[in-house]
């Protein structure tokens, strides 16, 4: 029962994260900037972050556990990656569909094994290897680099998803190794202030704080906060040690299949059957490469 409970809580989660894009499409056609969702998201989700951690101080929650060694500051400059990676993101799904920006950034499963195999010597296995190069040529069709239609997509705005998948590696990386003597709620919290200090030095949407800024945004910074900052982490955190590793990277690649799904019903962005066969081969690989058998000799 807890590992069912853990791998709808990674499900819902890694599913948040895919409807993302078709809100700060939204957001766009509605007329605010990359400064404003991104400076928006961050902002309510480091307030709700740290709400959530205040009252479970007053609750006088047990955090005795965790020795809290890592000076603050750290995190907060860990937190910048998290910033980056909205950045480099949301401007590539101003820039291409959102069904093809989600497909870029799921490049970060090739990019952080040749990052770990440059930098850390961690060589992929066979299978690991053989899933790289077929989501390689996945992403062919997933993008519609087969197609005609690829002409209609911008390459600077390829070039950001490219990047944007190069900083969610090194996010999961960091994420991974920093800050772990923290609760996780507070972790979150510094990370994603140092996020919004970030977006503000960044592109200083310094219209949200106006008096007069069109309270719209706000209802979308909501969503984004709640989808993108609030709720994925802590459906991880709950979720993840009740289910392996293998069943988690699994779960959490759905993220592709809902982005695509909500860019096509919502959004109404063609997408053609070849870029629907790219996405399940994707998502079959994922399957593939994180599959254990008993006897495995891959």
């Amino acid at each position: 029962m807890k590992q069912f409970q853990g791998a709808i809580a990674v499900f819902i989660g890694a599913a948040s994260f895919g409807i993302l894009s078709t809100f700060v499409k939204k957001a766009y056609a509605a007329g605010f900037s990359l400064g404003e969702v991104t400076g928006v998201q961050a902002m309510l989700g480091m307030l709700i972050l740290w709400i959530i951690f205040i009252i479970m101080k007053i609750c006088k929650v047990d955090f005795s556990k965790y020795q809290r060694k890592t000076p603050f500051w750290k995190i907060g400059i860990a937190g910048i990656s998290t910033g980056i990676v909205s950045v480099l993101y949301y401007k590539c799904v101003e820039l291409v569909p959102a069904s093809v920006a989600i497909v870029l950034l799921m490049q970060f499963i090739w990019i952080g094994a040749l990052i770990n195999y440059l930098f850390f010597k961690q060589k992929p296995t066979k299978k690991h290897f053989i899933g790289i190069i077929l989501i390689l040529i996945a992403t062919l069709f997933a993008t519609g680099a087969l197609e005609s239609t690829i002409q209609e997509i911008s390459p600077i705005g390829i070039a950001y998803g490219l990047f944007a998948a190069l900083a969610y590696s090194i996010f999961l990386m960091v994420n991974g190794k920093v800050g772990n003597d923290y609760p996780p709620v507070q972790k979150s919290a510094l990370m994603v202030s140092g996020a919004f200090i970030f977006i503000f030095l960044l592109l200083q949407p310094v219209s949200l704080l106006s008096i007069n800024v069109d309270a719209q945004i706000y209802q979308y910074g909501i969503l984004l906060a709640l989808f993108g900052t609030v709720l994925p982490p802590f459906l991880f955190a709950y979720g993840m040690p009740k289910i392996d590793l293998a069943l988690g990277s699994i779960l959490s690649a759905v993220e592709l299949p809902v982005a695509v799904a909500m860019s096509y019903y919502v959004l109404h962005e063609n997408v053609s059957l070849l870029q629907w066969l790219g996405v399940g081969f994707i998502l079959s690989v994922v399957v593939w490469t994180n599959y254990k058998k008993k006897d495995n000799r891959l």
